[in-house]
């Protein structure tokens, strides 16, 4: 059967009467068992536990009838699905998938029951002074949360279903309670990450931090060569310390992941970037929008044309197919240029921070999981618990202390705008990628105060680019 043919009638069974009210109630939070009642019955199915409440066991039954259904839909075999799900952060994703396609069904793109990663912004406190800072950290004093405070919003999070907490900043690592809140998420059965510049991360930190439970570094490095890191960061000398935090967090085992902010100032320096990736060890290589927001306002003329992401993402495509490191961007048009590089032989759509492989076949899987994921499968905090689509979008649209987030997700005018492809203007409206692609929503926000306006470093967006770059 088709692949297309194959997802409509996956649409079809879940979407038939009644299979929703099943779906929520796999979903549903077990009080005897004391978890949601498809993590029981996962546990279940994949031997983890014994036993279970009746309901729970029950949902075991339908459950292996869904996964059976999904794995012959999406071209995973049996024994994928058991190794993928002995993770248990994996099962915690799949109640969000179960839970999401009963409360907005097979929907293109696809929405979760909550976002897989909040970002936090847990300081505006920073040992540094980047130029291209969204948060405008070390500024004006942000108010910021108590330790019990925070440990209220873990709370919150878990209850939600988030898979993943980033902390950042500012610089997260300079909160004295840092470990004590990494330690809390990881006991609540969240995976904890952390987005640091690295300068702090000393052999002694990096081994409290994984004592804590940490599993993930994000840590930022502008250039390949000292000059031109230091300049981005503000102080100099900090290239070597950042460098030696990279071979620090490697050593000890952490998830790294290097991200780079690319501008004109950067620009010629991204292949000699890859290169010391690959050679400190890190796992990903991430290329971040520059987006004109906080701090970043007052160097927005060194965004890149349209021509010189587009070229940029070429290049990224060609490196990823040769690195030892996972090339990716958070730029979503890296997926289009993926598919009109490779066309139906394309194997890897790179999505909003990952790169999902999805056979030839499947391509029209990546419609419902690519393209920017903002408001869909993450969400931003700032200090304060305000809630934004993203750490680069500042819209604040509620708050952790005062809302119900999992009411903000399904009901927030804001969230369902931008899972709409149907709702944007200019080309992003009409482009055949636009399911794949969509446009970054932050860079939108930043140029136009709109959301849904164009993304103007598509090359496919030239002519808005060129209309708003017309001098007055």
């Amino acid at each position: 059967m088709e692949a297309k043919s194959t997802i409509q009638l996956f649409k079809m069974i879940v979407e038939a009467p009644g299979a929703r009210s099943i779906l929520k109630d796999l979903a549903s939070n077990c009080k005897k068992d004391g978890k949601p009642r498809v993590e029981v019955a996962l546990e279940l199915y994949l031997g983890i536990r014994n036993n279970a409440c009746v309901r729970c066991k029950l949902a075991e039954k339908s459950l292996a009838t869904l996964l059976s259904l999904g794995g012959r839909t999406f071209g995973a075999s049996m024994e994928e699905i058991h190794e993928r799900f002995k993770d248990p952060y994996w099962r915690k994703g799949l109640a969000s998938v179960i839970k999401g396609l009963a409360y907005f069904g097979v929907a293109k793109p696809f929405v979760p029951s909550a976002p897989f990663q909040v970002v936090w912004n847990i300081t505006s406190s920073c040992n540094l002074r980047c130029r291209h800072c969204y948060a405008n950290a070390g500024g004006p004093n942000h108010r910021e949360m108590s330790t019990a405070e925070a440990k209220v919003c873990i709370d919150k999070l878990a209850k939600w279903g988030v898979v993943v907490l980033a902390f950042s900043g500012g610089e997260p690592l300079v909160r004295l309670d840092i470990l004590e809140l990494a330690r809390y998420a990881t006991d609540r059965g969240i995976y904890v990450a952390i987005a640091t510049n690295g300068a702090m991360l000393t052999e002694e930190t990096c081994k409290e931090l994984r004592a804590a439970g940490v599993e993930y570094l994000q840590i930022s490095l502008d250039g390949a060569r000292p000059e031109t890191h230091d300049n981005f960061r503000g102080v100099k000398g900090m290239f070597e310390r950042t460098v030696q935090g990279i071979k620090n967090a490697v050593a000890e085992g952490f998830f790294v992941n290097i991200a780079t902010t690319v501008t004109k100032l950067n620009l010629a320096e991204v292949p000699q970037i890859i290169d010391l990736c690959e050679n400190l060890g890190v796992k990903w290589f991430m290329m971040y929008n520059f987006v004109p927001t906080g701090r970043g306002r007052l160097i927005e003329a060194n965004d890149l044309t349209p021509e010189e992401r587009e070229d940029l993402l070429k290049s990224m495509w060609g490196r990823l197919k040769s690195s030892k490191v996972n090339v990716l961007s958070t730029a979503p048009q890296f997926a289009r240029v993926a598919l009109q590089t490779e066309g139906m032989s394309c194997n890897i759509i790179p999505a909003h921070f990952s790169n999902s492989e999805v056979p030839g076949q499947l391509h029209s899987l990546s419609d419902f999981i690519g393209g920017c994921g903002a408001g869909r499968f993450y969400v931003a905090m700032n200090t304060n618990g305000d809630i934004t689509p993203c750490v680069f979008f500042p819209l604040v649209v509620g708050n952790i202390l005062k809302d119900d987030p999992s009411k903000l997700w399904v009901n927030l005018k804001e969230f369902r705008e931008l899972r709409d492809r149907g709702s944007l203007k200019a080309h992003c409206g009409v482009c055949e990628y636009k399911y794949v692609c969509g446009g970054c929503r932050a860079r939108a926000y930043g140029y136009f105060g709109d959301y849904t306006r164009p993304d103007l470093g598509c090359i496919l967006n030239k002519s808005a680019y060129e209309e708003i770059r017309v001098p007055a």
